[in-house]
């Protein structure tokens, strides 16, 4: 398997001069996912945890619904100049045979919906829908968690280039990190893990991201059953749509004690100084 770091060479300019030296980056490679045998998509990721991978993307695009869905994930063909595998093609077998899959996913920027389609599209399509109400999250709990994703993100100490996701209990339990080149692919990632484990639909559990919150994260939350989304930057204008419509907490700009709440504020517990309409909360 390849390693998710690589050395290459660097020239540093510093205010003292220049230093020639080796510098530590996040590898990035393509991966084939191939669905009974045909091929479904590539995506560039870093390498690791690529069958949470796999099942999370399977999950997101409503091609499976359990992890008994899925027959076998192996590595197959694909060899670099030296005649060794690339582990970059992953074939899947389904328990049930599928007719021939269409490339034009919902994920893709390109698939041609429109705002409104996009969002009936995820409403009518995911199998969890979210519950009302639940869980409850305490605000500073909601608050700490993007700091308690940072202090799991080992390969972004090496590198400063990975994305990160995590999947949390109400209470600030850390179950499941991923870090990945892609925001897409480290979100994946802990909802394979999730469906794998047994935990989807996911609806005791919170998702947190190290950037923003586009669509993409918002319908994959939706999808996976997961009703609380933090981000540490902000979302897109149809990633709130997305969440106002399909009852999915959304909160942005998760920096010290200080979020922006878009959507499902009653999910959240806030301090007694704290209104629930956003009063004391920065925009």
């Amino acid at each position: 398997m390849s390693r998710v770091t690589a050395r290459r060479k660097t020239l540093r300019v510093t205010p003292g001069g220049q230093i020639r030296r080796p510098d530590t980056l996040a590898v990035e490679e393509p991966l084939e996912l191939r669905v009974d045998g045909q091929s479904l998509t590539v995506t560039m990721r870093t390498p690791g945890s690529d069958i949470d991978l796999a099942h999370g993307f399977l999950l997101s695009e409503n091609i499976i619904g359990a992890p008994e869905d899925i027959v076998s994930a192996r590595y197959c063909a694909g060899t670099d100049a030296n005649g060794q595998n690339t582990y970059n093609v992953l074939d899947i077998q389904l328990r049930t045979p599928t007719p021939v899959l269409a490339r034009n996913f919902l994920t893709t920027s390109a698939c041609g919906l429109c705002g409104k389609t996009a969002l009936d599209e995820v409403r009518t399509r995911t199998r969890f829908p979210l519950p009302a109400g639940s869980p409850l999250v305490d605000t500073d709990v909601l608050a700490a968690l993007p700091a308690e994703l940072r202090s799991r993100q080992t390969v972004f100490d090496a590198t400063g280039g990975l994305h990160a996701a995590g999947l949390f209990t109400a209470d600030g339990t850390a179950l499941a990190v991923r870090e990945d080149v892609g925001r897409h692919n480290a979100v994946d990632k802990v909802i394979g893990w999730a469906l794998r484990e047994n935990r989807v639909p996911a609806h005791d559990l919170v998702l947190v991201v190290s950037g923003r919150a586009s669509f993409e994260l918002v319908q994959k939350a939706v999808m996976a059953g997961i009703p609380v989304l933090g981000a540490v930057s902000a979302p897109s204008s149809l990633a709130v749509d997305l969440a106002d419509e399909s009852g999915l907490t959304l909160a942005g700009f998760l920096r010290g004690d200080t979020m922006n709440i878009y959507t499902g504020a009653d999910r959240l517990r806030f301090p007694d100084t704290t209104a629930a309409n956003g009063a004391t909360l920065r925009n």
